[in-house]
């Protein structure tokens, strides 16, 4: 089985070609967006992070932004900085040039005024479409693949239909040489003893343990109880009854293979497998970190219908309740209800999820792309805004 990808300098293949405008900090996302808003084919990464931060989260910022200016979709990139955020533009542009990618670097206060830095930014974005329409799609082998795998607006359709449809997919890929990516730390609350037992070894087993009770730990030191937040209300309504069902449902979504590594958040897996990503449950946060790491496509199931897209990674959308699909169709891009109908087998709706994937992967539209869905993306930080 093969896909048409675009082969880059360094030897990654992306599924998608765009020329990404990559703001350091918040502050100038308004520039970023003026820049996107006059030249056609640009993908604004608006975010809302980048300065008065601790310092361990402005180095995870500035991983995330490199890894995204990084990722195989992106041809070309163009940074947008103010000039006084804590975020280190030279770090983040140097970073993305070194995986071969032409990156262009204005600032602000230095252009002089956003009027000055969009005229600049658009001449930049010109010249980075031009280098981007050099690449055409050819065929991959599956090994190329890094796929993020993530549920959300779960009920209790997920753990029965597509969360266990999708696993089969995912081992499929692994099977092919492929990468998976999975996360979503509260998620995995109580059902962190079934990982364990998949952990390639002790230390990696050891490094699950420590994720979990991490997160725990840090929910407790604000005298709250993580249960009073989750399953959401939207869950409870879904059928799912407490966080422990809610985690056993999402595991399997992640399939039956070893499990390689455990990844800070935007970090690059370092090999083929199986990983998992510290990294939280709510999309716009979540789905930055596995693009960030590499990853060039997202399955993401849902259950009463999640539409959120990504603005560089497509996402396919899968889902196992047949009223959320006939309601929310416009959203959902895999319709594996039938296993819950009875109609068709998990092995036949996961062929189905797997047809969908390499079809994405060589340039056919989720729905969210189609929609324009895609727009929404942020970073997940752990400490205080100072």
């Amino acid at each position: 089985m093969e896909f048409m990808g675009f082969l880059r300098e360094n030897g990654e293949v992306g599924v998608r070609n765009y020329v990404a405008v990559v703001p350091t900090v918040g502050c100038v996302n308004k520039a970023v967006e003026a820049i996107a808003g006059r030249v056609p084919g640009l993908k604004p990464l608006l975010h809302h992070q980048g300065c008065c931060m601790i310092p361990s989260d402005i180095e995870v910022v500035e991983r995330t932004l490199i890894g995204l200016g990084s990722n195989p979709n992106v041809a070309a990139a163009i940074i947008i900085g103010l000039g006084c955020e804590s975020v280190s533009m030279d770090r983040v542009a140097d970073g993305i040039a070194r995986e071969g990618k032409p990156v262009e670097a204005l600032i602000l206060q230095e252009a002089g005024g956003f009027s000055k830095v969009v005229a600049k930014g658009v001449e930049a974005a010109r010249r980075c479409l031009e280098y981007a329409e050099r690449f055409r799609r050819q065929a991959f082998d599956l090994s190329h693949l890094m796929i993020g795998i993530k549920c959300g607006s779960s009920d209790a359709t997920s753990g029965i239909a597509s969360n266990t449809a999708v696993g089969l997919v995912a081992d499929k890929i692994i099977d092919a040489g492929g990468t998976v990516i999975f996360g979503e730390i509260t998620e995995l609350i109580g059902a962190e003893h079934i990982l364990v037992k998949r952990a390639e070894s002790q230390v990696v087993a050891n490094q699950i343990i420590k994720a979990v009770n991490d997160l725990e730990n840090r929910i407790r030191s604000l005298g709250i109880d993580v249960r009073g937040s989750n399953p959401t209300p939207g869950n409870i309504r879904g059928g799912l009854s407490t966080l422990e069902e809610k985690s056993l449902g999402a595991v399997v979504k992640i399939g039956r293979r070893p499990i390689n590594g455990v990844l800070d958040y935007g970090e690059r897996p370092r090999g083929k497998g199986l990983y998992m990503m510290i990294s939280p449950g709510r999309e716009m946060e979540f789905l930055t970190g596995p693009v960030a790491g590499g990853a060039q496509l997202l399955i993401f199931t849902t259950g009463k219908g999640a539409p959120q897209g990504y603005p560089i990674a497509p996402v396919i959308k899968v889902c196992g309740n047949p009223d959320t699909v006939k309601r929310l169709s416009e959203h959902i891009d895999v319709d594996v209800s039938g296993v819950i109908s009875g109609n068709e087998t998990l092995e036949e709706t996961a062929e189905k999820i797997f047809e969908k994937l390499i079809k994405v992967a060589s340039g056919e539209k989720t729905r969210a792309e189609i929609l324009g869905y895609d727009k929404t993306m942020n970073i997940y930080v752990r400490g205080m805004i100072l």
